[in-house]
């Protein structure tokens, strides 16, 4: 499953990124992301609890995320990377920032799931959440806001 959605913020890059750039953060905006701590000892690493729902159904997974690209402030990449020793489904956030020449900024967020589970709706579920995100964001990143 690929999802990738664009946003336009009414902020520099710079700004925009410093949201994108740290899991910890996502909490603050992305309703499926309840909790993202860092990883003891791990300074580009955290531990991640996602959560969605679609009507009744619920699902709940947590995943050790590592930052394997860090372009500031245009791009970043997050790659599921497990130390259990068993093999996982690859979850797959890279998040573009670009400067659109007016002092606002374009963020391309794209995700990628390797696994089989919940297909179309495990999609729809995503895209819902995704754009229950959009106001919270952008209040975030608004200059008066800084």
């Amino acid at each position: 499953m690929d999802v990738r959605v664009d946003l336009q913020a009414p902020c520099t890059p710079e700004r925009l990124f410093d949201e994108v750039q740290d899991l910890s953060r996502y909490p603050s905006w992305l309703g499926m992301v309840p909790r993202a701590v860092p990883e003891a000892g791990r300074e580009r690493a955290w531990i991640v609890d996602l959560r969605g729902r679609l009507g009744p159904m619920s699902r709940s997974k947590r995943l050790r995320m590592v930052r394997t690209l860090h372009d500031s402030p245009n791009r970043c990449r997050f790659e599921r990377a497990e130390n259990d020793g068993r093999d996982h489904s690859d979850w797959v956030l890279d998040a573009t920032v670009h400067p659109t020449g007016d002092g606002s900024a374009t963020l391309t967020m794209s995700l990628h799931y390797g696994g089989t589970f919940g297909g179309k709706l495990l999609e729809r579920m995503l895209r819902e959440e995704i754009e229950r995100s959009r106001p919270a964001l952008l209040a975030l990143v608004a200059p008066e806001a800084c």
